[in-house]
């Protein structure tokens, strides 16, 4: 039986439906992360997932791929990811930034031979990237618990709910047909963004007495950061006072 585009979203439903009803029942004392023992347990699945598999095709890719040409593919997907940015501005009501970036898009999708070069930030068009997460943040959802998602890595409910979202509806990839052309393609896009992220693997190894808890603090401080810095994205003037 076929894997249905209606079966996969019954899936990722179900799953963050349990996640749901089941984190009341895994809370701890632990105000900064509630469920920790859980989250370690999905993060152990992770890392091991990482190691056995992300991490060893991360280094056969870099070694064989030419690095201007590594270049240009990292490029290519960082434009793709451009489209749910520029949506979620738009979400968001930061309709400078929107302009800025729907411009970067355009620049790079015709200029730059469908991003492959970032012609954009030459001219001072600056790469900026959103998500619906962030976009619930704007909209007031700002505080939200800390937890690991399967696959996926480390988030928030809100930024789970988000992913969603924004994979859903806010991206190319449901709209890509065939669906087997449509998962190839995320696949190698997750794929390149976990053998660019290679050569810092010897700085986290190195910094984390607790890997855990080191990417935990990571990722709250980061989209802390986001959040905040959203606030400021609609007044091009705010820095210059």
């Amino acid at each position: 039986m076929m894997f249905s585009k209606r079966n996969y979203r019954q899936c990722i439903g179900l799953f963050f439906l349990g996640l749901a009803f089941s984190m009341p029942l895994l809370a701890a004392n632990n105000p900064i992360d509630p469920y920790e023992r859980f989250n370690r347990g999905i993060f152990a699945f992770n890392e091991a997932l990482d190691k056995w598999v992300l991490r060893p095709v991360g280094t056969v890719y870099n070694k064989m791929m030419p690095k201007p040409l590594n270049k240009g593919v990292s490029n290519f997907f960082r434009n793709i990811d451009t489209i749910p940015t520029v949506a979620n501005d738009v979400l968001q009501g930061n309709f400078y930034q929107a302009t800025s970036d729907t411009w970067r898009l355009g620049m790079n999708s015709t200029v730059g031979l469908l991003g492959f070069l970032d012609v954009a930030t030459d001219v001072g068009l600056e790469p900026n990237s959103e998500d619906f997460g962030l976009t619930l943040a704007r909209w007031g959802y700002t505080d939200s618990t800390y937890v690991v998602i399967p696959f996926l890595g480390p988030a928030t409910m809100r930024d789970s709910i988000g992913f969603f979202v924004n994979y859903e509806f806010l991206t190319i990839y449901p709209y890509i047909n065939p669906p087997r052309d449509r998962y190839r393609l995320y696949v190698f896009g997750v794929l390149q963004r976990r053998a660019e992220l290679l050569r810092y693997q010897s700085v986290l190894e190195q910094a984390a007495v607790d890997k855990y808890v080191f990417m935990r603090d990571a990722y709250m401080q980061r989209r802390s950061y986001q959040i905040q810095r959203n606030t400021e994205l609609g007044n091009p003037y705010l820095n210059n006072n």
